[in-house]
């Protein structure tokens, strides 16, 4: 579970928890998925406290999906353990279903279906009353004539504008968001945001997946950084903000371009032309700088604050550092031969009993192999 300090033999970080005097809404305990010998996730340890919006960040291909599919119940976990409101998403589905809102990384719909015809159906797959969808709908730009209109003739937009709404219109106490914002206009990101903050205000519980570093910033108070499956660090943004690099530019008076640095080598330099930026701990610039000055004809030097971007890569860097490489689980990116799209309520084929099945709306087939 994360706390502070290092986790015990990992050679991971954890940052702080949910917060004082707080039981966690979402819970992994050593979250384990593999896809034969191929492993999605690994030992992932995860909690997440009511009324928090919790980021779980990583490129393309670091579990981020996998580890949603099992936190909705979609995927079986090969190990660990999985607790949403002290449940067991696979086991307790029927109980969860009503109490969890989810949008998938892929949103698979029936194409023949209207807009209005697929939220009433995912809202008796839900199995609870919507009472925000007409305000989701005007929030979201979805008029009536675009919910009279079949699916299939959506943008990509469109379709995830219908995905927020069903993933909010019945108002779940956890919302599981999976790469979000993806394909919405930026005004529409914005309303998006307002609607992330106002579900933390009500004190609902909301895990979304992205790899856009400011949509995270913008609304997360903690992140999860994951790799190749394995949880690099959990940490509050503040944190991130605070541990960032600072970018140094340097300007040399002899025009002369790339040329040995000394120990400023271990900084990333980029040359272009007479001028190099170097990306320096926060707490090395002042001696960086000094022995830069005392060694080389420096003309002219910029000292800023690196974003964010910088400061999840170097956490990245240590993680390889570390040699927690780890081999990448069928998911997030699959491959695309002979990938198909499943619609919306397929049935499950992973042991579960016929009457406990629930909307099938992010399945790939190399998942279903693998699970």
């Amino acid at each position: 579970m994360p706390g502070s300090g290092n986790a015990s033999g990992s050679g991971r970080t954890r940052g702080p928890g949910p917060g004082p005097g707080t039981d966690p809404v979402i819970e992994l305990r050593s979250l384990t998925k593999r896809y034969g010998s191929t492993v999605g996730v690994e030992h992932l340890d995860v909690s997440v406290a009511a009324g928090e919006v919790f980021g779980l960040l990583g490129p393309n291909g670091a579990g981020k999906t996998t580890t949603l599919r099992c936190l909705v119940g979609l995927l079986s976990p090969s190990d660990g353990q999985v607790r949403v409101l002290g449940l067991d998403p696979v086991a307790d589905h029927r109980r969860l279903a009503p109490s969890i809102g989810y949008l998938p990384g892929e949103l698979r719909l029936y194409p023949e279906l209207t807009g209005q015809q697929t939220l009433d159906l995912l809202a008796a797959l839900q199995g609870a009353p919507v009472p925000r969808r007409r305000e989701l709908c005007e929030r979201l730009a979805l008029s009536r004539a675009d919910l009279a209109r079949p699916v299939g003739e959506y943008s990509r937009g469109m379709k995830q504008k219908l995905g927020l709404v069903q993933s909010l219109q019945h108002r779940p106490p956890v919302v599981v968001l999976d790469e979000p914002s993806e394909g919405l206009d930026p005004l529409l990101q914005e309303t998006f945001y307002e609607l992330l903050a106002e579900e933390a205000a009500a004190g609902r519980t909301v895990l979304l997946s992205s790899h856009v570093l400011p949509e995270v910033q913008r609304t997360c108070r903690r992140v999860a950084i994951v790799r190749h499956g394995r949880l690099v660090t959990v940490r509050s943004v503040a944190e991130l903000r605070q541990a960032r690099a600072r970018r140094v530019r340097l300007h040399f008076a002899d025009g002369q371009g790339a040329r040995p640095l000394g120990a400023a080598e271990q900084w990333s330099p980029r040359w272009e032309g007479p001028r190099v930026e170097l990306l320096v701990p926060p707490d090395e610039v002042v001696p960086a700088v000094r022995a830069l000055l005392a060694e080389l004809p420096v003309a002219d030097l910029t000292v800023e604050e690196a974003g964010l971007d910088e400061a999840f890569l170097d956490l990245y860097r240590s993680n390889d550092d570390a040699g927690q490489e780890h081999d990448r689980g069928p998911e997030d990116g699959p491959p695309e031969r002979g990938r198909r799209s499943e619609p919306v309520g397929r049935p499950e084929r992973d042991g579960r009993p016929e009457h406990d099945r629930r909307p099938e709306h992010d399945r790939s087939p190399d998942t279903e192999e693998g699970s």
